[in-house]
């Protein structure tokens, strides 16, 4: 079993910071190089590079939360959403669908408890 995961390549799981400007205040992300390229690719189906993807979510999260917390977590789980939606069949596997162009109430129905709120639907 563990060889399914002892086999990634190292390079996967080194840290990269990267600093975003968001409503004019630098700050520093630090995540996973394989949290980054999941995060550009997600960027690129919008046709966004990474720091406006960053910033896009960052603002819609405080408009639907008021907050903030843990902003790099949140952009480690969004990462980790987005495979599993992927793998799930609920996001195209085709990167060249962009994100924007799906139904999200139709993504989330059906979500296993605790992947997502009913509340966050009515968006």
């Amino acid at each position: 079993m563990c060889e399914v995961f002892i086999s990634a390549d190292p390079q996967s799981y080194d840290s990269r910071t990267r600093s975003v400007r968001l409503h004019g205040v630098v700050t520093s992300i630090r995540l996973e190089n394989l949290f980054w390229q999941v995060l550009e690719e997600i960027a690129a189906r919008d046709d966004m590079g990474v720091v406006q993807l960053i910033e896009k979510l960052y603002d819609e999260l405080v408009a639907a939360r008021g907050e903030v917390g843990n902003f790099s977590s949140f952009l480690r789980v969004s990462a980790l959403r987005y495979e599993a939606m992927v793998a799930q069949g609920r996001i195209p596997n085709d990167t060249s669908v962009a994100i924007r162009s799906l139904d999200a109430k139709a993504v989330l129905h059906g979500m296993p408890r605790g992947w997502s709120q009913p509340s966050a639907l009515s968006s």
